[in-house]
């Protein structure tokens, strides 16, 4: 239930609204909620669902302050970058078997362990989030989206349907500034990375990773122990901060 409220197009509706924190979906999730099946169902099975849905202390695994693990961060990074078949199913498993719970938080047991999950981590929060095509099509998707809503073309609960009924219905509307755009999210696109002259640039949500390990009883933060985690933890945090600076080559 804990992404339920994610609209069509996931996260590029926070650069349609505008919503730096990149939690739109978190805050219209009691509404998405409310006005769905879903407390029916459970109450089918005796349960309330704001019990159960709006109180997070009762899934103490599920979000932690970053830059420790949760399960969210596992779950979104192994997903990911086991289906971009960066990571096996075999690291996978390795990785969760060296995963131990203390006082209902989630920790790792070894600095390999621990040096692969943050290497793993930056490979989908940095290089694939941060990629110039995949910032490229975050930025033309969010202004066709935008000015879909502008002309009237769509209004904020067709973020609740499915991307490819939104791109339909933008296409029916034979809109010539719309159907523009569209044909600028094409495979045939070229892009790069350019800090001198570029056309784009964005900064996307911090998210940096340093879980700490259980070692000799004592909980330890990775990067106390790994000068190897350290370095990719700073190389990491100065690319983040300074976004992603896009020329287009073609489009």
């Amino acid at each position: 239930m804990h992404d339920v409220s994610h609209t069509a197009f996931s996260h590029v509706i926070d650069f349609v609204f505008e919503n730096k924190e990149e939690d739109y979906h978190e805050k219209i999730y009691s509404s998405v909620i409310d006005n769905s099946v879903i407390p029916t169902i459970l109450a089918k099975y005796d349960y309330n669902y704001e019990d159960v849905l709006f109180d997070d202390t009762n899934w103490t695994l599920l979000e932690q302050p970053a830059p420790e693990l949760c399960a969210d961060r596992v779950d979104y990074t192994l997903r990911d970058m086991y289906v971009y078949e960066n990571i096996s199913l075999d690291e996978v498993n390795r990785f969760l078997q060296n995963l131990t719970v203390v006082e209902g938080k989630m920790y790792l047991q070894n600095i390999e362990m621990a040096e692969w999950f943050v290497e793993t981590y930056y490979k989908e929060v940095i290089d694939f989030f941060l990629d110039p095509l995949n910032i490229y099509g975050y930025d033309m998707l969010a202004k066709t989206l935008k000015l879909s809503l502008e002309k009237n073309i769509l209004n904020p609960n067709d973020f609740h349907g499915k991307d490819d009924e939104i791109i339909n219905k933008i296409k029916s509307s034979e809109d010539k500034e719309l159907l523009s755009f569209l044909s600028k999210l094409n495979p045939n696109v070229k892009v790069q990375e350019d800090r001198e002259n570029y056309h784009l640039h964005l900064i996307k949500k911090l998210r940096m990773i340093d879980p700490s390990i259980l070692k000799d009883g004592e909980l330890k933060r990775v990067s106390e122990l790994s000068e190897r985690v350290k370095i990719m933890n700073n190389t990491a945090y100065k690319k983040a901060k300074k976004g992603m600076y896009v020329r287009i080559l073609s489009n």
